[in-house]
């Protein structure tokens, strides 16, 4: 009797869900409809023409428009529909919604999305003391005294070659398949009909890179984090863009120069992969500090509360694994090297792990719906 109990309580909990689910599907479709007849903010970004090409809408539309929205809150502000109109239209909170679900429902695996749906900021966390901990046994394993030896600037004695490169190996194709995978899954999903066209594929790709539609109605800035206009969102947005480029452009250079070139960590400081990194760490600490203050002073009205935690976790991620590696490239001679080298490999890895469950795989959607966008543009 009490194993059919938990049975019941646990299809009731699948069958609220369910609920739960379509009735914020519910709710964004009635919204489109809204904004479909009044079409007032059909020159603030990309959302609202592409509504224009729709009489009904159908959960495709939707996670289509979920994921072309970036949530700046401007049709918010200008609606004389929202809150606490009785049709309480509310696009940037409701598609922002409906883009957490979109994570989940297009994540492979699925079942690792689970572990950051909720409480995503400490998931994060414990999976940063997890892996340091693993990361400790085995520098002590390798070297039996940790804090004793004199490194000498060489992140290989604290981890070996072997181990550091075989896990963030093993890692990193997982994450570039999970990445590919919820890619193709989502662009197959939202283009059922359609043909990705060179033209369409190159304005979409430039349409992310730019960030074109951070800069709001006539390019004069969103209304974020307050009902004022701004750039700062825009460019905080490409300080952090550029400088994980510039990283990823550093670790890929210091991979070239170990295995091509044979030329052993550490490099000077006028190397390439040392300027790359240095530019990519400063400017990521830059913008991902400003990205978090100014989500913590944003109006949340116009914000989805059930990405929080996750948009946290992967600012915070990319901060402190920023930062950690400006540090530890300046303490590189010090006792601390130990820890530094085994706390930033930490941050890391567990960053790589939630990319495609968060906030980073929102960049590839993004860039599948811009992709939609310029192919309906093309026809319109």
């Amino acid at each position: 009797m009490q194993q059919n109990h938990f049975k019941g309580a646990f299809k009731m909990d699948k069958m609220e869900k369910t609920q739960e689910i379509n009735r914020l599907y519910t709710i964004a479709k009635q919204s489109c409809v809204v904004c479909n007849s009044c079409r007032y903010c059909e020159g603030f970004c990309a959302v609202f023409p592409a509504m224009e090409q729709r009489r009904d809408f159908d959960v495709r539309d939707i996670d289509y428009l979920a994921n072309l929205c970036h949530q700046c809150g401007e049709c918010f502000y200008a609606c004389q529909y929202a809150p606490p109109h009785t049709f309480d239209v509310n696009i940037p909170a409701q598609l922002g919604d409906i883009r957490a679900l979109s994570y989940q429902k297009f994540a492979y695996p699925t079942w690792a999305s689970r572990v950051f749906e909720k409480n995503g900021f400490f998931a994060f966390i414990a999976l940063i003391v997890s892996i340091f901990v693993l990361f400790l046994l085995a520098s002590a394993l390798h070297q039996g005294e940790l804090f004793s030896l004199d490194f000498a600037g060489d992140f290989y004695q604290v981890i070996p070659y072997g181990l550091m490169v075989g896990v963030f190996s093993v890692v990193g194709i997982f994450v570039l398949c999970a990445l590919g995978v919820g890619f193709v899954r989502f662009l197959i999903y939202i283009t059922p009909n359609e043909s990705i066209t060179f033209p369409a594929l190159t304005q979409g790709l430039f349409d992310a890179f730019s960030l074109k539609y951070l800069g709001g109605h006539d390019n004069d800035g969103c209304t974020y984090p307050k009902d004022r206009r701004s750039n700062i969102r825009k460019i905080f947005h490409h300080f952090t863009f550029y400088g994980f480029l510039a990283c990823f452009v550093a670790t890929s250079l210091g991979a070239f120069y170990a295995h091509c070139l044979h030329l052993r960590a550490p490099y000077d400081f006028l190397s390439l992969p040392k300027l790359f990194g240095t530019f990519g760490g400063i400017s990521l600490c830059v913008g991902t500090l400003g990205l978090f203050v100014l989500k913590i002073i944003a109006d949340k009205t116009p914000k989805s509360l059930k990405t929080l935690g996750m948009d946290y976790a992967f600012i915070f991620g990319l901060f402190i694994a920023a930062l950690s590696g400006l540090v530890l490239m300046l303490l590189r001679d010090s006792q601390a090297l130990a820890l530094l080298v085994v706390f930033h490999l930490s941050v890391v890895l567990a960053l790589f792990v939630m990319m495609p469950y968060g906030k980073f795989i929102h960049g590839f959607y993004r860039l599948g719906a811009l992709i939609l966008y310029a192919l309906e543009s093309k026809k319109a």
